[in-house]
Order: structure tokens, then C-alpha cells, then sequence
């Protein structure tokens, strides 16, 4: 009984009732929008990465990721790639020569990063093939070379033009050689697509005095939920001379990010909890006030205060079951065509790609948060009815029956 008296309550006053509902669906409209946007550009920020030049795992000579010179050999590489090759978690893997230099062309020059990689094995790891805009990837030629777009505008060059790269050797003499732009790529990063280049590793090495050597293996494992099982378990068959790290170590920023937004998030609740039970109480202690004859009527019929204070929590319980619900179905119904199609930042697109984030953001719903906000907003509707209520048994039936 007390249900169906809970429910007739609330839509004797349909106007004030109906304002609840609608604040409690706004809310969480907005909680789940607000989840699903700042959870896409964090994962997105994090899987632009790792699908750049990251990749799950990277595996270097002790001390590389801190000092990133050519001297810094990767020992015994044959070792290196077997040990790949027995683990049945590592699912593609790359080799790379990787160092500093600088790249001239006609007109001007600029520092930059330069990868000597092994084309076949390099497109399983990395998405430079397909963000390629001009061009072709890399073939078996051995002056073949891919820059990025911001790269080519500031050397001022274009397909089929040459360039001359340099960067040190091993024994501290400089080596350099000729090279004709066959593809220009761009990427999510602008930083990036303005400092790297892609040659062929073989190419690499006879240019740098380093035959048959190699700096680095990045990886992809099949499950990356289980990056630090497989970081470890490399770490320990590699033993000491080599440092293994995951995307984890060598993006600390991001992953420090996407933690700061856990924590946000939680803040960004409760902002939204703490408006939406204020506006709860203003609408039970109304609604108890308006009421106060009808409740001293039930007391002095025999109503028992904790069925009394449970009729009136019910009723703000109900609401925002209700409001929750429906604020689900509109945040879900928002959520899934901008899932597809992207929210375009395009106008802001500069910015966001100094980030590495990218123009469009796709916004992801983190299960955990979303089941966190549909027993959130309940709770909060309850928490805002418990002073009403309170009130409410606090009454004398003599006093609330003659109460005009």
C-alpha cells in the first residue's frame, strides 16, 4: 500500500514532481555525456600513441629510454627476437634503429627523429602506412624516405624531392646520406608528423656504421590487459642487460591523466549529487508542508512513525528511479550516434593535435562509471528525503491535524 500511496503523491503536485524528474534527467544526461567524452579523448589520446611509434612493449639496451644514443646497441638481437618468437602473448614485433639528426633539404633543415625500420614488419606495429596523404610507403629501394606533412612544409619539399640526412655514428663521426621523398604521412600529432622520418632500417644501418645491429623491438601483444604479465615475464628470461618496457613506463603523462580523470569524475559526481539533493529537499520539505493535515490525520489513525518516514523517503526513492531511467535512455541515445560519428573539433584541431588527441573525439562509456551513476542518483534522491521525512514524523497529530 504504501508504494501506491508513494506513487499518487507525487503526481498530485504534477508541476513540481515533473521539475524533479526533469533536473534528475538533465543530470544525468550529463554524467553520462560528460563520461563518455572525457573517457574518449583520454583513451584516444592513449591508443594514438601506442599506434604511432609506442606500441605495446619496447625492449632496449639497459639505460636507452634515458639516453637515447646510437652507441646504446641492443645486445644480441637474435637472442631478443627467439624469445618473441617462443612467447605466444607477443603477436607482431619490429625491429628499429632509432637516433637523432637532421634532415636538409634546398632550402632549409630541421632536427629530427629518425626510424630505419623494416617496412613488412613496421605496418603490423604502427599506423604510418595508413596515414600516408601523399605518396606511397616505404618500398626495397634504398633512398626511399617518408616525412611528415608539417616536415614538408617547413623544409619546402614534396614527393620525388631529395633531402640529405645526417646524424652520428657510433664512433662520433657524422654519418649522412641522399635520400628522394616517395610518401608524406599525417598523424594525429603535429609534434610528431614536424620531427620524424621513416627510412629503411637497412639503409639506416649502412648510413650509421652499425651493420646488422639494432636499437630497439616494439610489439604488440595480443591481449594489452596483460602488458605487465607479459613485461615481466620478457624481463625475466631477457635478465638485466636488457630494460623492457611497457606503454605504460613510457607514457607516464597519459596514464597519470587518465588517472587525474578518475578522480575528476568522482568531483564532477558529486557537483552534480549535491545540486540535484539540495533541489530534492526544497521539494520534499514543500510537498511535507503542504501535507502536515494529512499526517496528523494518518498518525492519529494509527500510522507508525517508521512507516510514515518510509512513505515519504519512497517517494523520492521512486523519483529518482524514474529520473534515472529516463536520463539513462536519453544519455544513451545521445552517447551512440556521437560513438560513430565523432564530436568535430575541427576549429580547435591545432590545439588538440599538439596533444596527439586529434579533430574528432569519440566518446567511450566506461562501464564502471556508468553503473557507479545509475546507483548514484537513487541514493542521492533518498539522501534528500531523509530531513523532510524527518520532519515529517517530528509532528504532533493533535498539532498537525489543526495546522492551517
Amino acid at each position: 500500500m504504501l508504494w501506491k500511496l508513494a506513487w499518487r503523491n507525487i503526481w498530485r503536485n504534477k508541476r513540481r514532481s515533473l521539475i524533479v524528474l526533469v533536473s534528475i534527467v538533465i543530470g544525468m544526461a550529463a554524467l553520462i555525456f560528460f563520461d563518455g567524452f572525457s573517457n574518449g579523448m583520454m583513451q584516444q589520446m592513449l591508443s594514438n600513441q601506442i599506434s604511432s611509434n609506442i606500441s605495446h612493449i619496447q625492449i632496449h639496451k639497459k639505460g636507452f629510454n634515458d639516453n637515447k644514443i646510437i652507441k646504446n646497441i641492443l645486445p644480441d638481437r637474435q637472442k631478443v627476437e627467439q624469445i618473441l618468437k617462443e612467447n605466444a602473448q607477443v603477436k607482431f614485433f619490429s625491429e628499429r634503429v632509432i637516433t637523432f639528426g637532421l634532415l636538409s633539404s634546398a632550402s632549409s633543415s630541421s632536427g629530427i627523429y629518425l626510424y630505419g625500420i623494416k617496412p613488412g614488419a613496421e605496418e603490423k606495429i604502427s599506423k604510418i602506412k595508413t596515414s600516408i596523404v601523399e605518396g606511397n610507403y616505404l618500398s626495397d629501394a634504398k633512398r626511399d624516405i617518408l616525412i611528415g606533412k608539417k616536415l614538408a612544409e617547413k623544409l619546402n619539399v614534396g614527393l620525388g624531392d631529395k633531402v640529405v640526412a645526417m646524424a652520428n655514428t657510433p664512433d662520433g663521426s657524422i654519418g649522412s646520406d641522399v635520400f628522394r621523398v616517395t610518401g608524406i604521412f599525417e598523424t594525429f600529432s603535429s609534434e610528431f608528423d614536424r620531427s620524424t622520418i621513416y627510412i629503411s632500417e637497412q639503409t639506416a644501418q649502412n648510413m650509421l656504421g652499425i651493420d646488422n645491429e639494432t636499437l630497439e623491438f616494439a610489439m604488440i601483444i595480443e591481449d594489452f590487459k596483460k602488458v605487465d604479465e607479459v613485461k615481466a615475464n620478457l624481463q625475466l628470461k631477457l635478465g638485466d642487460e636488457y630494460e623492457v618496457l611497457s606503454y605504460k613506463d613510457l607514457l607516464p603523462m597519459i596514464i597519470f591523466s587518465m588517472d587525474i580523470y578518475q578522480e575528476s569524475m568522482f568531483i564532477f559526481n558529486l557537483i552534480i549529487g549535491l545540486a540535484l539533493i539540495f533541489g530534492i529537499i526544497n521539494t520534499m520539505l514543500m510537498s511535507v508542508f503542504e501535507r502536515i493535515n494529512e499526517f496528523g490525520v494518518l498518525m492519529a489513525m494509527g500510522m507508525k512513525n517508521s512507516r510514515l518516514f518510509f512513505m515519504i523517503v519512497l517517494e523520492a526513492f521512486i523519483i529518482g528511479i524514474v529520473g534515472t531511467i529516463v536520463g539513462l535512455i536519453v544519455g544513451i541515445l545521445i552517447h551512440i550516434p556521437l560513438s560513430h560519428s565523432g564530436i568535430d573539433f575541427s576549429l580547435f584541431a591545432e590545439g588538440l593535435e599538439s596533444f596527439g588527441v586529434g579533430a574528432i573525439i569519440y566518446p567511450i562509456l566506461s562501464l564502471g562509471n556508468l553503473i557507479s551513476m545509475i546507483f548514484l542518483i537513487p541514493f542521492i534522491s533518498v539522501a534528500g528525503a531523509l530531513y523532510p521525512a524527518y520532519r515529517a514524523i517530528k509532528l504532533e497529530p493533535v498539532y498537525a491535524i489543526n495546522y492551517v
